[in-house]
């Protein structure tokens, strides 16, 4: 990965946090130069947070990774937030993660 490239995945870290603070939540971007030893953002209870901030994103290779570092860090359901140039921020899920949580909010 290029400079300019972890250049802007760790600016997608920072921003998300931001929005995601302003909404009251805790969330802080992980350790800089972490590469892999720190999540991209902790403090979001229950959820592993896999930050893309790509053009071109492989959905599927990003929620295996989610899904690794999840297990390795046992912070939570992986989840991938993503965003290309110029659009709104996603957050993909599995299914069955999305399903416990939402059924949990409406017990």
């Amino acid at each position: 990965m290029g400079k300019s490239q972890q250049r802007k995945g760790r600016g997608g870290e920072i921003e998300l946090a931001k929005i995601l603070q302003s909404c009251g939540y805790p969330v802080q971007p992980g350790q800089a130069v972490s590469y892999g030893s720190t999540p991209d953002l902790v403090g979001l209870p229950g959820i592993h947070c896999e930050v893309k901030r790509v053009e071109k994103l492989n959905i599927s290779a990003a929620m295996e990774q989610a899904a690794r570092d999840a297990e390795k860090f046992k912070d939570g359901v992986p989840a991938v937030f993503h965003r290309r140039n110029r659009e709104k921020w996603l957050v993909t899920m599995r299914l069955n993660d999305w399903l416990k949580m939402y059924g949990e909010q409406m017990r």
